[in-house]
């Protein structure tokens, strides 16, 4: 069977560089070429130091004719600008990982590309959008309480990223010096994640239009997403753990975990570590995942593999560093 030829534009970022390490061992892929336009020319390895040896590829300015899959790594906003730009062909499928067409409106054919909540709309896709890092981590710990209609009260949220979730691009709150030994809020209630998340949320409980307080911040780490999710809750801690179990039973990259999460465990993994505990009347939901893989690449290559009727685990065996 011959291999899916896949191309990655913006080569040269965070998340590109997990797509590559993902791609350059996956079982049924040949990375057809990776673009940059500030790298050109150059090798592959010398952006992506780790791939010394394991790859020969050269940045390039534009993509081959014929390939079956692009992942588009663009900043927010510019996946769509290239589109518009350099058209390509509707055979070819396309995975975006900027925001620029998670928000369903006229004319936008993206799939959202969330495998726990829209599986069967992923698989056979020729678009799909990939959700944002805070959104996946925020919606994974809902998905179940929607599903069973039991959102009908405010959702209290509070969740802390790694610096590679601002992306490569330097600015005043990226700089080492800024950032080491700091913790800081931003875009508090006003996230632009909050609007992927109440699309789904609407999706899984039509009648679901209760407010969602999110507290986003930075924190002095390179990778992870810690989340916690809170709200009044008339049932028991069981009944949780029961409806929870139940949705995530087969679902191959989240787990129940009987303690509370951490980081370390999920980072350089596809996973997503949920743990419940009820107190004074609210359940608390804690989701813990890697900002770049189910965040990101990861979840990228799980909807490609859901997308070619693949395994969906394929390419994505990989093991946390514990220490």
């Amino acid at each position: 069977m011959n291999p899916l030829r896949v191309g990655i534009v913006g080569g040269a970022g965070y998340t590109a560089g997990e797509l590559l390490r993902l791609l350059i061992r996956h079982p049924r892929v040949e990375i057809a070429a990776v673009s940059s336009t500030t790298q050109a020319g150059k090798p592959v390895a010398e952006i992506h130091r780790d791939l010394l040896g394991e790859t020969a590829l050269r940045f390039s300015d534009s993509l081959p004719e014929d390939p079956d899959l692009v992942f588009l790594c663009l900043g927010h906003g510019q996946s769509r600008q290239f589109l518009q730009e350099n058209p390509l062909p509707a055979e070819t499928a396309v995975i975006d990982l900027s925001q620029d067409f998670r928000l369903r409106q006229p004319g936008n054919t993206y799939i959202y590309g969330l495998p726990e909540a829209f599986r069967g709309d992923i698989e056979g896709a020729r678009r799909i959008a990939n959700p944002g890092c805070f959104a996946t981590a925020i919606q994974l710990a809902l998905l179940p309480l929607a599903t069973e209609g039991r959102l009908d009260s405010a959702v209290h949220i509070s969740a802390i990223t790694g610096s590679t979730g601002a992306g490569q691009s330097l600015s005043e709150t990226t700089h080492f010096s800024w950032r080491n030994n700091n913790i800081s809020l931003y875009k508090a209630f006003n996230h632009q994640h909050l609007g992927e998340i109440r699309q789904t949320l609407a999706d899984l409980q039509p009648d679901f239009g209760q407010p969602l307080y999110f507290l986003p911040y930075r924190g002095n780490f390179s990778r992870g997403i810690l989340a916690t999710v809170y709200l009044p809750w008339e049932g028991n801690l069981q009944e949780a753990r029961e409806i929870f179990g139940a949705y995530y039973e087969d679902e191959p990259f989240v787990y129940l975990a009987p303690f509370e999460p951490e980081l370390k465990p999920v980072v350089n993994t596809n996973h997503c570590y949920l743990h419940l505990d009820f107190q004074q009347g609210q359940l608390l939901v804690t989701s813990a995942i890697d900002n770049l893989l189910k965040g990101a690449s990861g979840q990228a290559v799980q909807n490609m593999n859901l997308m070619f009727g693949f395994e969906e685990t394929a390419g994505l065996g990989l093991k946390s560093g514990a220490f």
